[in-house]
């Protein structure tokens, strides 16, 4: 479907990946395949069809056979989301929650059930793992214990970085050498590979909540695993036997998206650091954590009450998620995190006074007069404002 003669750069394979044989075909936008089945009078050749997919996983010659097996439209996204993170192949799944469990059942199939996991993850990543509900065992570990935390039966080591949601950082090339013969999962979801591309550094799998960023209008719910095409093989086959698939209209959606993912991450991340900057200086703020990649997520701990602070905003939305065009904010100690053990969640720097910002495309003056307002009204402490490891970034786009 796609084959480019020459290298391209981010930008130009944002708009493009997926989409090269759009104009030969006489097309400008992509076509939506929503059809769930496909006819074929060839039944002896669409069973040989699928007994290879059942062998390998590998995608079928010629024409598709059904929607649980594989979609055009979602095949063009999964294209082009691999041409961005520099990877052979990507598969989409129904939510990055899927795609996480895909990977865990693949390993888990050969026997592999241990993870070893770094704090903080994502929250139901994190409950995934912990309760074991798809017969996982996780040791948790900081980056340096890794190494020896690996074991006959480790099947994956898991890690977030920039992570959700305190923003620590993580060295993901040291991560992927401590790992050996392990794959090593980097969850992606945060920075994007506008701002760092994980299989470059090492990691074999590469994670994102495309309902995030990717997608970035708060208007569809994805996940996606950029991988090797032998490790995508076993990926599609849990897809089709789970039912874990992701809409047409979702795929749609996501290569639209991914059009102006690059525009969108460094507009919102300049946006993020003026907001990070003048939240560093302010009094009523404790600490701000800002990752040195950049990025257009801040977190903040606040002196007083970080719930009269969501109550109070008025321009930006207090809801759950990220990576929209409009700021959003939530108590990750309530809300995104809430499933995980309170102390688990405080050791990883989970605080109760801890408030997540997802920064959004608007004028960061409008911004900053909402938090600023929402700070202000009563009943708000004061004291010395500390700055995390993560010092705040210049304030320019990355």
């Amino acid at each position: 479907m796609d084959t480019p003669t020459a290298s391209r750069a981010l930008a130009t394979e944002a708009v493009h990946a997926g989409r090269d044989d759009l104009a030969r075909q006489g097309l400008h936008a992509p076509p939506i395949d929503l059809s769930t089945t496909y006819p074929s009078y060839d039944s002896q050749g669409e069973a040989a069809r699928i007994d290879a997919f059942a062998a390998t996983g590998a995608i079928p010659d010629g024409p598709p056979v059904y929607g649980r097996l594989g979609n055009p439209t979602v095949a063009r996204f999964e294209t082009a989301l691999a041409r961005l993170e520099g990877t052979e192949t990507a598969v989409a799944f129904a939510s990055g929650m899927a795609a996480l469990s895909a990977v865990l059942l693949v390993r888990g199939s050969l026997g592999l059930r241990h993870v070893v996991a770094v704090r903080p993850l994502y929250g139901c990543s994190d409950h995934l793992l912990t309760a074991g509900l798809l017969g996982s065992e996780v040791t948790w570990t900081d980056p340096a214990g890794i190494a020896a935390a690996l074991r006959p039966d480790t099947g994956l080591v898991m890690v977030e970085s920039p992570a959700n949601p305190t923003l620590a950082e993580i060295d993901l090339r040291a991560v992927a050498h401590a790992c050996g013969s392990v794959p090593l999962l980097a969850d992606n979801t945060f920075a994007t590979p506008v701002l760092q591309r994980p299989a470059e550094h090492g990691a074999r799998l590469v994670l994102h909540s495309a309902t995030k960023y990717l997608g970035g209008h708060g208007d569809v719910m994805a996940g996606v695993v950029a991988c090797g095409e032998e490790f995508a093989g076993q990926l599609r086959q849990v897809r089709f036997a789970t039912g874990g698939v992701l809409h047409p209209l979702a795929g749609y959606l996501l290569l639209r998206g991914l059009a102006t993912l690059p525009v969108r991450v460094r507009a919102a991340s300049a946006n993020a650091a003026e907001l990070a900057h003048r939240l560093a200086a302010d009094p009523r703020v404790a600490r701000v954590h800002y990752p040195r990649i950049g990025g257009a997520m801040i977190a903040f701990e606040v002196h007083g009450d970080p719930h009269q602070v969501i109550a109070d905003v008025r321009l930006i939305t207090p809801a759950v998620s990220l990576g929209s065009v409009d700021t959003l904010i939530q108590h990750p100690a309530s809300i995104s995190h809430r499933i995980v053990e309170a102390t688990d969640r405080r050791d990883a720097g989970v605080s109760d006074k801890l408030l997540r910002l997802s920064v959004g495309l608007e004028d960061v003056e409008d911004l900053w007069r909402d938090i600023d307002g929402a700070l202000r009204r009563p009943d708000r402490g004061a004291g010395n404002c500390a700055t995390s490891h993560n010092e705040p970034a210049a304030a320019s786009a990355p």
